[in-house]
């Protein structure tokens, strides 16, 4: 007989399975690839991409030639000038150079310390020809090349050893009055401005801390150092930044000892070029990283396409076989059916034998028809199950926002419970930047910032009650009158905040979870006008936070 071949054969079933396993293959391989673009990309701390631009090249390859260059101010720095007088020596070219109406390369963002002098070749090869370091808003620089044929950039940079400059291009030479100049074609990369900065680090307290009078030199290190962790230098390139950051340490100490500033200058600079090599190595291992594994997945969904195309091409085969082997049954079929009605006509047995075997093709497809109804019942169930699923999704999501409503009141009544507690021992407010404690003037002696036994005891009973309470964050804040001279306000603000900070970490409270600082008389809370207003003003508060009470603006101090 003649074997119908429908949507529900077993060689169907089989080709549905195999096409959806393939493409099942082809998505794995490709969340592989992903997953391991993301680990990759999230060792670091995220780059933009490079952007291009072009400058004019001169043409200094005759011996003995002397040309003077005039610079002109980007659209950056429009005021910026400056003029060079460039010398081909035969085997280099030496470069003198001066610049007048320059801004301090911080106008551009704290991360930015310096400018740089390049040298750009017409095939986009950039050159750190040296540092410009700007006094009164002029600078001078002398370099040496060995290109003969190149354009000449100032750029500001987060330190003078960077091996790529950055878009912040703030002055270029022209080619006013210059024979054998040439524009450049190809375009050289810039690293874009999101490099050097970092959501992660305060740039400010990174790089400058608190002393302002810092070398300059020591400024860069700081700032390479930073840069270099921000570029995944720990995970890529651990020695180099672990020496960097020991030459930055060594000139620390060499500043605080006030030793001499070439001493500090010499070892800022040796720690900001080994920073800037650690930097360029986890640049590039990086990069090696991503290629590669994308290369890998590039391969693997091209194994998945390739090993789909092969299943594809078998089944197709298999479907051909599988009609040609059912045309040649419909003959065979239709050849037997003639030979049936022949025997029919010529005996009634073989007529009789026609009508049972209708029969029981009849029953087969009463048998068929059951099993569809059998089919649609379970279909029917299954259904009704996943609506009972969702029912019980919601349910459980309903469960989450009430267990999410009870935490946040458990919060609140914790901050209520600790304000209660604090403002026991010392006068306690409950604002936006968290519970502040205010510890006035009087807890101190006069212009001291020795804690008396009193202040001892009740600093001892906070420490017991913030120790009760894991997870809290203190920042404790100084504040002084307008009585005495700035210089003197703020480092007594600063040591009285210090001084608590140090009883309350002898206490136990962690170290980790405080930081303190000193805001002189820059806070009033009342006017200095008057002796109680004066005595509000001097006060030491501390403002405490934490997840366990709600959180709270966690750097409005620092902000204010």
């Amino acid at each position: 007989m003649l074997r119908r071949i429908t949507d529900n054969s077993p060689y169907s079933v089989r080709t549905n399975f195999n096409l959806r396993l393939a493409a099942l293959c082809i998505a794995v391989m490709a969340l592989l690839g992903l997953f391991a673009l993301r680990a990759s990309s999230q060792t670091v701390a995220p780059t933009t991409a490079p952007v291009s631009r072009t400058t004019k090249a001169i043409n200094y390859g005759r011996k003995g030639t002397t040309l003077k260059i005039l610079f002109h101010g980007t659209d950056l720095m429009q005021q910026a000038t400056g003029e060079a007088k460039v010398e081909n020596k035969g085997n280099r070219v030496e470069i003198e150079a001066k610049f007048e109406g320059f801004e301090e390369a911080t106008k551009f963002g704290l991360e930015y310390l310096t400018y740089v002098l390049w040298a750009v070749s017409p095939q986009g090869r950039a050159v750190n020809l040296g540092e410009v370091q700007i006094k009164n808003g002029q600078a001078q620089v002398k370099a040496i090349s060995d290109l003969q044929n190149f354009g000449m950039i100032v750029t500001a940079e987060p330190y003078f050893a960077v091996t790529q400059p950055g878009d912040t291009v703030v002055s270029e030479n022209s080619l006013d009055a210059v024979t054998g100049g040439e524009t450049i074609e190809a375009r050289y990369e810039l690293l874009a401005r999101g490099v050097y900065s970092s959501s992660n680090t305060k740039i400010e307290n990174a790089i400058f801390g608190i002393d302002r009078k810092t070398p300059v030199e020591l400024f860069e290190a700081r700032n390479a150092v930073r840069i270099a962790r921000n570029a995944g230098a720990e995970k890529y390139a651990g020695p180099s930044l672990t020496k960097a950051a020991q030459q930055l340490a060594s000139a620390e100490d060499l500043y605080r000892q006030k030793r001499d500033k070439k001493s500090v200058t010499a070892a800022a600079r040796d720690s900001v070029q080994t920073a800037e090599e650690a930097r360029v190595i986890a640049v590039k291992q990086k990069a090696e990283e991503v290629a590669q594994a994308k290369a890998a997945a590039d391969k693997a969904a091209a194994e998945a396409r390739e090993a789909k195309a092969h299943q594809d091409a078998a089944d197709e085969m298999k479907r051909r076989t599988d009609a040609e082997q059912a045309r040649q049954a419909a003959e065979t079929a239709k050849a037997e059916a003639e030979r049936l009605r022949a025997e029919a006509e010529k005996s009634a047995a073989d007529a009789a034998r026609a009508k049972e075997e209708a029969e029981k093709a009849r029953a087969a497809a009463l048998a068929d028809q059951q099993a569809a109804l059998e089919q649609k019942r379970l279909a029917q169930a299954e259904a009704e199950k996943a609506s009972a699923d969702a029912a019980r999704a919601k349910e459980d999501a309903d469960k989450a926002r009430a267990a999410a409503a009870r935490a946040e009141s458990e919060k609140a009544e914790l901050r209520a419970q600790l304000l209660g507690q604090l403002n026991a021992v010392l006068q306690t407010q409950d604002s936006a930047r968290g519970l502040i404690v205010n510890m006035s003037d009087v807890l101190f002696d006069t212009g001291s910032y020795t804690l008396k036994p009193a202040t001892r005891e009740k600093l001892a009973k906070i420490s017991g009650i913030v120790l009760a309470h894991p997870g809290l964050i203190l920042q404790i804040e100084g504040h002084t009158d307008s009585v005495g001279s700035d210089d003197f306000n703020q480092r007594l603000s600063q040591q009285r905040a210090g001084s608590v900070l140090d009883f309350l970490a002898e206490q136990g409270v962690p170290a980790s979870s405080m930081s303190s600082h000193g805001y002189g008389k820059t806070q009033p809370v009342a006017s200095n006008d008057s002796a109680d207003g004066r005595q509000k003003n001097r006060r030491v508060e501390l403002v405490v936070n934490g997840e366990a009470i709600g959180g709270a603006a966690a750097s409005a101090s620092s902000s204010r």
